[in-house]
């Protein structure tokens, strides 16, 4: 669905608001997962309840990469995301879920997000010993 609309400013955070005629118009409760396009530029995210408003938000990479600052007017399309949400996980850290069993129970049920930051902490890495210790703190934390 297409609509206009104002990028809100919180202090250093951003969000965009979604008339609460489309969260309801998906049928999937009031945090759905979904597709938002800004200016050819488009991204997963999931709407979430703030303040009595339904927002989605808009990170500094998201506007840096759809060339948008709070305060912009603009159109947007916000869609339904069905597609299920993966998290590849590097070979290494896979080969160490598999050494433990309850931890690789815990990591599947972690949201997408949470699974997302625990990857992204141990590719960032830019030491083997470093990306090692962060391997070792994972599995120990999803014990």
């Amino acid at each position: 669905m297409k609509y206009k609309t104002k990028i809100l400013q919180f202090g250093n955070n951003t969000g965009i608001e979604v008339p609460e005629g489309i969260v309801l118009s998906f049928g999937m409760g009031k945090k759905p997962s979904v597709v938002v396009t800004l200016n050819d530029y488009t991204y997963r995210s999931t709407i979430a309840v703030m303040g009595g408003k339904y927002l989605v938000s808009l990170s500094a990479e998201h506007r840096k990469n759809a060339k948008v600052a709070g305060g912009d007017e603009l159109e947007i399309t916000i869609e339904l995301d069905t597609e299920p949400r993966t998290v590849e996980l590097p070979v290494y850290f896979s080969q160490a879920l598999d050494k433990n069993k309850s931890a690789k129970i815990n990591f599947e049920k972690l949201s997408h997000s949470k699974k997302k930051a625990i990857i992204l902490s141990i590719t960032d890495a830019k030491t083997e010993e470093t990306r090692q210790k962060r391997i070792e703190k994972a599995i120990e934390t999803l014990k």
